[in-house]
């Protein structure tokens, strides 16, 4: 019995990204999803291409962002400007140990976590790694999970207005690295948006497979 995976796209169909119908694709001209009427697509058109490029902007990003100035917390009147991990030490310092984990993990953990991620995806579509398909996969996986912990910055912010509004003691400026660490965190979710994870599964050949008809030659 064969083990070899087929795909959708090798035997002709598209499953459409809103009403997850599958259904005949016609390469010929643009398709149309039977039932909802959205445009369909086998693969993202460059999808490597597009997620290359908005990963490197993020890894970019990323150097203002956690260098530049991203808060400045005056205590009675007294402050400094601060980064993300020296404004974490402060906050400690402070005894804010609740927001201070959530501000590490939400602001340096999942941010650089993600972009580390795609970055190591797209190395290992592109040069042959030990990862398998179904390890990329994982991985995929494990990266869109990361982005939905980016939500977690607004809870901060939240929690560090109701510290200000209710007591008055502790007032927060926003400095140079917020911008750009806002600008990274949209850069990512468009780099891990624009990536299709189907072509995770569109190699040409298993390596047993084309060792097989290697030796064969």
């Amino acid at each position: 019995m064969s083990t070899e995976i087929v795909t959708a796209k090798e035997k002709g169909m598209a499953q459409c990204k809103m009403c997850h119908l599958v259904f005949q694709y016609k390469p010929e001209h643009a398709n149309y999803c039977p039932r909802c009427d959205s445009f369909v697509e086998q693969r993202i058109n460059e999808s490597i291409q597009k997620c290359w490029a908005w990963t490197i902007c993020s890894m970019i990003a990323a150097i203002p962002a956690n260098t530049f100035p991203i808060m400045t917390v005056l205590y009675f009147g007294k402050g400094q400007p601060d980064t993300i991990l020296s404004g974490i030490i402060l906050l400690l310092k402070f005894g804010m140990y609740p927001i201070a984990a959530i501000v590490f993990i939400a602001s340096f953990i999942v941010p650089l976590a993600k972009i580390g991620g795609l970055f190591y995806l797209l190395y290992s579509l592109k040069y042959r790694t030990n990862l398998t398909k179904q390890q990329r996969t994982d991985l995929y996986r494990y990266i869109e999970l990361l982005g939905k912990w980016s939500m977690l910055d607004v809870f901060v912010v939240s929690l560090m207005v109701t510290l200000v509004e209710i007591g008055n003691v502790i007032e927060i400026n926003a400095g140079a690295g917020a911008t750009a660490f806002g600008i990274m965190v949209v850069l990512t979710m468009f780099a891990a948006h624009s990536f299709d994870p189907r072509l995770l599964w569109d190699q040409e050949k298993p390596e047993s497979q084309a060792t097989k008809e290697e030796k064969s030659i």
